[in-house]
């Protein structure tokens, strides 16, 4: 059984079975391979993160079909990790009726037909992968957003239960809703499960971390350089784009936003971690690669540093581009020194 504190140090493979630029068989064989998983085991990190897309898995054209192919594709990279040496943790970064990027458009927690399919595919995930030792861990569901938490606990409750009738002890992760922010953990059921983590992702603050992201419209119309640590840039500009922000940034702009913010940013999932006595982990952390590399490396030294001040598990969004990569779309390594403070035991 694997220890709730065994995931500590990883990094997220976006970009691969999940957020692919289209359903290609070639890409699924060659985006990452049994190197790629070689040299993250080298680096130092002890885990990976495998967000998957539900149609590499469901023929969404004829519903309760299953790909076989997808199932190979899932069954190797397990396989190529078993090798190395690295945990597994399998995030489902879209299901039926559900994408964390197409907020307008789900109907998976208003469809009941939706949210069959969901546990269904938890089930049987659960049955293909039941002789995969314990090093693998179940994610149910990427980045919920919703106006309330109550929803998705009913739904993550109905799908652990599912797990549970063929798994009785497989490390499964709940995260929170809001994108998985840290200061929506405390809306969480607490399921009565010890084999459960509470997950949580930290981007704060985004106009750090997602500078000049071109799916961010507001970001993308500000359009300036955000220096890490530093106060806000162009505060008026960033006002006229964005009032609701006025007293994030009057306060940084009179003082640099640092370590101390990201603390603050941070201290909901300790806050929960105190009244909960459950264990969280942050399954995504980075920084886009339009800012500075300076930016980049400080931010990720100051977060992660944090986290291992409150020994807290992670993973790294992501491995190979992505906008976020260690490596590039050719593989070749973007920093060394960011190689080196992500990889931090």
């Amino acid at each position: 059984m694997m220890e709730k504190t065994s995931l500590r140090v990883g990094v997220n493979l976006g970009g691969w079975l999940s957020q692919y630029p289209a359903y290609d068989p070639q890409h699924f064989k060659t985006f990452i391979t049994a190197d790629d998983i070689q040299r993250i085991a080298e680096w130092g990190f002890d885990h990976v993160r495998l967000p998957v897309d539900h149609p590499v898995l469901i023929d969404e054209e004829r519903p309760g079909i299953y790909r076989s192919s997808g199932f190979d594709y899932l069954l190797q990279a397990v396989e190529w990790c078993c090798e190395a040496g690295l945990r597994v943790v399998l995030d489902l970064h879209s299901a039926p009726g559900y994408r964390f990027d197409a907020t307008g458009q789900n109907t998976l927690f208003s469809d009941s037909a939706r949210q069959e399919q969901f546990v269904a595919l938890w089930g049987v995930l659960a049955e293909r992968l039941h002789s995969e030792p314990d090093w693998l861990a179940f994610e149910l569901l990427n980045e919920v957003v919703l106006p309330e938490s109550s929803p998705w606990n009913r739904l993550a409750q109905a799908a652990l239960a599912r797990i549970r009738q063929v798994d009785p002890t497989r490390l499964v992760l709940i995260g929170a809703n809001g994108y998985a922010s840290a200061d929506q953990l405390q809306y969480l059921e607490i399921q009565a499960d010890p084999q459960v983590i509470y997950t949580f992702h930290f981007y704060e603050p985004v106009l750090v971390t997602h500078q000049r992201a071109y799916w961010v419209p507001w970001l993308t119309a500000f359009d300036r350089a955000v220096e890490y640590p530093g106060p806000v840039p162009e505060p008026q500009r960033l006002l006229e784009i964005r009032p609701d922000m006025r007293a994030f940034v009057e306060e940084y702009s009179r003082r640099p936003m640092d370590s101390e913010l990201l603390r603050r940013f941070l201290r909901p999932a300790l806050d929960f971690v105190r009244r909960s006595g459950q264990t969280v982990y942050c399954g995504e952390y980075g920084v886009i690669d339009r800012a500075s590399p300076e930016t980049r490396l400080r931010w990720t030294s100051d977060f992660v540093d944090l986290l291992r001040e409150y020994g807290i598990g992670r993973a790294l969004w992501s491995y190979k581009a992505m906008d976020f990569g260690l490596v590039d779309g050719e593989g070749r390594i973007v920093s060394r020194e960011l190689v080196r403070i992500a990889s931090q035991p």
